[in-house]
């Protein structure tokens, strides 16, 4: 299902945020986007309740599995497994630094071993038909960014990824905290871009602190392709461009009111099989972002989803309607 060039413009995996509800509302703004699911450790692919784990709603597609794991055999299995679930694309986590990967010696951890990273990938290339990608930082700690950066690259393009996504930060496991490693490090773009050039048959996405589409557009002049993360989230309308500028796809897309009313009925429809709203309705704070109304919006809905009543939710949709006039300025969020 996953169109040639779908990674031109992807949402990157989010712990805790880009979870399946998440991912529907999501696709509510784009029909090319690439979504990828929260990184899923291979222990609970093998052993956990996969239905739960790893189920998701066909409409969510084009869809990426990203598994967090150290050991290539369990890695293959999880890969496996994740394309008989019906995902397009299998990617490995090797840029989180959160404290659990930390005590697993997975995510960013492995950047100090890209030869088990290159036995990984090829593991998982012959278990599956899908693309495998790996999902990088530029280097960690004391790491020197440039030489590891390109010999890593080099490692997982010969053991045969498709693919190489870097967020341009280098990863601090010691002395940072998972936020301050998104914000802290300083951005490398030129470093990406260099990568490009110097492995110009080997697909580069660009994943870090981008925000607008003059931007973006910038870099996709460059690399292969962009990934956003959390002006993604925090601002999802954004993603309603997506298909016209990056796809060439014209077809006219929902508007925030219409896609309101799409997650209205998808709510009813989780609730009855006792999802609660709260579960879904989280993820759609920033639907009005940038409109007068949408702090409004952001309290009614948490005031109201609480209750689990799905005519409170349909209550806030209404009185935002009633609120919200014209747009305000988003602050060159959207170009």
């Amino acid at each position: 299902m996953m169109e040639p060039g779908s990674y031109r413009f992807a949402v990157a995996p989010m712990m805790d945020w880009t979870d399946r509800h998440c991912r529907f509302f999501l696709r509510q703004f784009s029909r090319r986007a690439l979504l990828y699911t929260e990184m899923v450790a291979t222990g609970a692919v093998l052993h956990g309740d996969r239905a739960y784990l790893l189920g998701f709603d066909p409409a969510e597609r084009p869809l990426a599995l990203q598994l967090g794991g150290v050991d290539p055999a369990e890695l293959a299995e999880s890969a496996r497994i994740g394309a008989g679930f019906g995902y397009d694309e299998i990617n490995l986590n090797v840029g989180c630094p959160s404290d659990r990967v930390r005590s697993g010696r997975f995510g960013a951890c492995l950047m100090a071993e890209p030869e088990l990273v290159g036995r990984s990938v090829e593991a998982m290339r012959k278990a599956v038909d899908i693309p495998v990608t790996v999902k990088s930082r530029i280097a960690i700690d004391a790491q020197a960014e440039w030489p590891t950066l390109s010999g890593f690259a080099r490692t997982v393009r010969e053991a045969g990824a498709d693919r190489l996504i870097v967020h341009a930060r280098k990863a601090w496991l010691k002395g940072l905290s998972p936020k301050q490693n998104r914000d802290i490090p300083p951005l490398r773009y030129d470093l990406v871009r260099q990568l490009k050039t110097e492995m110009p048959e080997f697909t580069i996405v660009l994943n870090g602190g981008l925000r607008g589409h003059e931007a973006i557009a910038d870099e996709l002049g460059r690399l292969d392709g962009v990934m956003l993360g959390r002006a993604a989230y925090q601002n999802p309308f954004l993603l309603s461009e997506v298909d016209r500028r990056y796809f060439e796809d014209l077809r006219p897309g929902p508007s925030r009111h219409d896609i309101a009313l799409r997650m209205t009925a998808y709510i009813e429809a989780q609730m009855s099989r006792g999802v609660k709203p709260r579960a879904i309705t989280r993820h759609m704070m920033g639907l009005y972002q940038g409109q007068r109304g949408a702090r409004a919006w952001r309290r009614r809905l948490s005031e109201l989803a609480a209750d689990g009543d799905l005519r409170l939710v349909q209550e806030a949709l209404k009185f935002v309607e009633d609120t919200v006039a014209q747009p305000v300025e988003l602050l060159g969020v959207v170009s």
